[in-house]
């Protein structure tokens, strides 16, 4: 590679040759008192990592679970939102103090509130959509005629 551009971000560094360290083996430098110590981290080590299987299998049958309830839900429908950081805040005050259990209720709660509050806006959007019905019924209407 060309040493035209040393900070170009598209060439690639030379691989530095490291020395692999393993934390179990015992260095000849070691003295035999901490062996025993060596011996039960390393059961330790070994015996967390059996285990990560069974985790990751829990974790995997936790997530699936959580979707199935979310799928079979009937009157709740799950909406991902992106919100200002002040709105957050407030959505977090409302969780820390206990008045609902996660982000998503108090969410909601606030956005059946704002609901509630725009109900002439609601009213207003209803007709105008009736309005738009109409006038796409009238103009299929004109599409479908034809001419004698």
């Amino acid at each position: 590679m060309s040493k035209a551009y040393p900070n170009s971000p598209y060439q690639k560094e030379e691989a530095k040759p490291t020395e692999t360290v393993d934390d179990l083996m015992l260095r000849d430098d070691e003295a035999e008192g901490d062996s025993e110590d060596r011996s039960r981290a390393a059961s330790s080590v070994r015996d967390i990592a059996s285990r990560i299987p069974e985790s990751l299998s829990a974790i995997g049958r936790d997530i699936s679970r959580t979707i199935e309830r979310a799928i079979s839900a009937k009157d709740d429908y799950v909406v991902a939102v992106k919100v200002s950081p002040a709105a957050q805040e407030k959505v977090d005050q409302l969780v820390a103090a206990g008045i609902f259990r996660n982000r998503a209720e108090a969410a909601g709660f606030l956005v059946e509130e704002g609901i509630k509050t725009q109900t002439a806006l609601f009213e207003r959007v209803q007709q105008k959509l009736a309005e738009i019905e109409r006038l796409r019924a009238e103009l299929r209407g004109m599409v479908n005629e034809r001419p004698a």
